[in-house]
């Protein structure tokens, strides 16, 4: 999976970069063919903003968190988007059942 962190009026450092990448185990564990993972981060006024784009098959989701610290920030943004990854999965795992069903029912 391509991983991507970039500040926009920010510098990025270390310390953030390594908890944004700890952070990527609840992702890859939910599922192992992700495509790309790209977060940009900035600060307006006191406000830290996080926004991620998270390449799926099939799908783009996107997530944004902003709160009064960057560290926040990521971890709401990734319970963000594990949130809508699991959404996703459903969806299509029941969106495969459902043809299952339909393909012994009328096949």
């Amino acid at each position: 999976m391509q991983f991507q962190l970039s500040g926009q009026q920010i510098e990025v450092t270390p310390a953030l970069r390594d908890h944004a990448t700890a952070k990527l185990d609840r992702l890859t564990r939910l599922d192992d063919k992700l495509k790309s993972l790209a977060i940009v981060l900035s600060v307006d006024k006191l406000q830290h903003r996080a926004d991620g784009t998270l390449g799926v098959v099939g799908a783009t989701l996107h997530a944004e968190a902003t709160e009064a610290d960057m560290y926040a920030s990521i971890d709401v943004l990734f319970d963000k988007l594990v949130a809508q990854l699991r959404k996703y999965r459903e969806k299509v795992a029941d969106k495969h059942q459902r043809e299952a069903r339909d393909e012994r029912q009328y096949g």
